[in-house]
């Protein structure tokens, strides 16, 4: 499998969050006249203030009338500046969080179609952070560029043509330190990129093993590796805490920096205008509204630098999503593809070949004719291909070569759904999800009825513990189950099987965490279930599959030995070996 690409480059990730965002632009569009307005209003305010500190220059000279009616003026331009941009910032929380709702349902869509290979070959945490924290780091990212990118040009643009109208030299002096800004900014962002990516690559590192040790809580505890998962876990903390400190330094740079150049420019603004107010060239009044316009011109340089920052961690995490959107789904259906009804259970596979990974060979040649009703077990040492078998049927894997058919349908022919419907599957590992006991049971029949819910679990032999539950049925578990036993989770993956009942049955090592004397009422129970229909069956202990119509030997990926228990034993070859192993005693 090719190495997957983590992250995409910058010029890739703009376009495709502004493929995300235009769908918005009606509120961008609002949001930018907002702010228009929001700026106007902003740089009108030091007019009024200086032409209130103009009215009051001069021993005697106050004209209360005429200040009065500017501090009128400035409320009002103060309230309406208030209702702008609480306005502007509805706009912009619209459109950020659509966007990121769009991202995030994409992303778990993908998930929802990304082949298992996939899947088997990349840690669910690290999918779970790129789906979670990611999408909220770029969240926080895209909020701080809408809120305070748009407004801090417009301020910027604004405050220069506020100050060429009313002075151009005090406006060529602030134009002229202009550029330590800009160069300013340009360091930080260049240094921060790539930080910020080893953050986020480092941190989706972190979640995975964060998950991984929570799962496996049980297992960690019984081989005694806590110290060797502390060891683990502190070596990619500290990784974390070096990778983050550089990122968070360099972007701290930010506020200091920027605060040198704002001090440089109202430094300038002061003493050139104090000697062309001396001289006459300007009023006291108006040089105050410079200073402020310096202010004002400056601050947006220091907001937009830490929003260049916000926006380079921002942008690595979307590109991490990103990544994960663009795999390659699994291949899809056929645009004519066949919808499977009930089928009657004929199954056939015809020189199937397979392999996980090509350099690594696994079924070869494989050639197999089931009748419909008939009982297949598959036997076979560990890694003999017995589950790929399994994963073939289901088509959670295509085959390299060769066909599966279902019916004379090749199975590549029919919708996923409609095949997978006809199958009813009992895997070694349970899979329950956060709900009720009777959610659980019928999630293959969502519209049965509670009755028809008993008794299925009648038949799989979970009633009675599901009965001593506090609330019984309603009984409500977490998605692994919670204190429920292996083997209570185990029977209630039957019990769900036995009340969808679908013409072919794929029973995996089920009653592997059972014990022997609710094994044998299973297998009785299981008996009943398979009369009239498909059975593949994979076991490790051979005492379950003697009544088997047809059991297949595996070695290596093929089939060795085929015929019924007896006929196999009577040829004393590898399943006699592998029988006589268990029963030796």
């Amino acid at each position: 499998m090719a190495k997957e690409k983590l992250t995409l480059d910058k010029k890739t990730t703009w376009k495709r969050v502004f493929g995300y965002v235009k769908k918005y632009w009606f509120a961008i569009v609002a949001s930018f006249i907002l702010a228009a307005v929001t700026v106007a209003l902003s740089l009108y305010i030091p007019i009024l203030t200086g032409d209130a500190v103009d009215e009051m220059i001069g021993p005697g000279a106050v004209d209360v009338h005429a200040v009065l009616s500017i501090v009128a003026k400035i409320g009002f331009a103060m309230l309406f500046t208030a209702i702008a941009q609480w306005i502007m910032n509805t706009c912009n929380n619209y459109v950020c969080f659509h966007v990121v709702r769009d991202i995030r349902k994409d992303a778990f869509e993908k998930i929802e179609i990304l082949p298992l290979k996939y899947l088997d070959g990349h840690a669910a945490g690290d999918i779970v952070s790129r789906v979670i924290a990611d999408v909220d780091t770029f969240a926080d990212g895209l909020l701080m560029g809408f809120t305070q990118f748009f407004t801090g040009i417009l301020t910027i643009g604004g405050t220069l043509v506020f100050m060429m109208i009313y002075n151009i030299p005090i406006a060529l002096v602030v134009v002229g330190l202009t550029p330590i800004s800009f160069l300013v900014a340009r360091f930080i962002a260049t240094h921060t990129h790539d930080m910020f990516q080893e953050q986020s690559k480092t941190r989706g590192e972190q979640t995975a093993l964060i998950q991984e040790m929570v799962e496996n809580q049980k297992v960690v505890r019984t081989f005694s590796q806590e110290e060797a998962v502390k060891t683990r876990f502190g070596e990619i903390n500290d990784r974390l805490q070096r990778c983050s400190l550089k990122a968070i330094f360099y972007s701290s740079l930010v506020n200091p920096c920027t605060r040198f150049v704002n001090s440089l420019v109202y430094a300038g603004v002061g003493i050139f205008g104090a000697f062309l107010a001396i001289n006459g060239g300007i009023t006291v009044g108006r040089l105050s509204c410079f200073l402020r316009y310096a202010n004002q011109y400056t601050k947006p340089f220091n907001e937009i630098s830490g929003v260049v920052t916000e926006l380079q961690n921002a942008f690595v995490c979307a590109s991490r999503v990103f990544a994960l959107i663009d795999q390659e789904p699994q291949v899809p259906e056929d645009e004519d593809a066949v919808t499977l009804g009930e089928a009657s259970g004929n199954v056939e596979l015809s020189d199937v070949y397979f392999s996980y990974v090509p350099e690594q060979k696994l079924i070869e040649n494989f050639n197999l004719s089931v009748q419909p009703g008939q009982r297949v077990a598959i036997v076979g040492p560990t890694g003999c291909g017995k589950t790929t078998v399994i994963n073939l049927l289901m088509r959670f894997y295509d085959v390299n070569s060769g066909t599966i058919r279902v019916d004379g349908n090749d199975i590549r022919h029919l919708t996923r759904g409609s095949l997978r419907t006809n199958y009813g599957m009992v895997l070694q590992e349970t899979w329950l999800r956060a709900g009720t006991i009777l959610d659980n049971i019928r999630m293959g029949k969502p519209e049965a009825t509670e009755e028809e819910v008993k008794a299925a679990a009648k038949a799989a032999h979970a009633h009675g513990f599901i009965k001593r539950l506090p609330k019984g049925y309603h009984t409500v578990i977490t998605e692994d189950g919670g204190s429920l036993s292996q083997g209570q989770k185990q029977l209630l993956c039957i019990a769900r099987v036995m009340l969808c009942l679908p013409p072919m049955l794929i029973l995996d090592e089920a009653t592997s965490s059972i014990d022997t004397r609710t094994e044998l009422k299973i297998q009785n129970a299981f008996a009943k279930m398979m009369e009239g229909r498909t059975s593949f069956i994979v076991a490790h202990r051979l005492s379950t599959i003697r009544e088997a119509d047809v059991i297949l030997v595996m070695r290596d990926g093929n089939i060795i030995e085929q015929g019924n228990h007896e006929s196999l034993l009577a040829k004393n070859g590898f399943y006699t070996n592998l029988y006589n192993s268990q029963f030796a005693g």
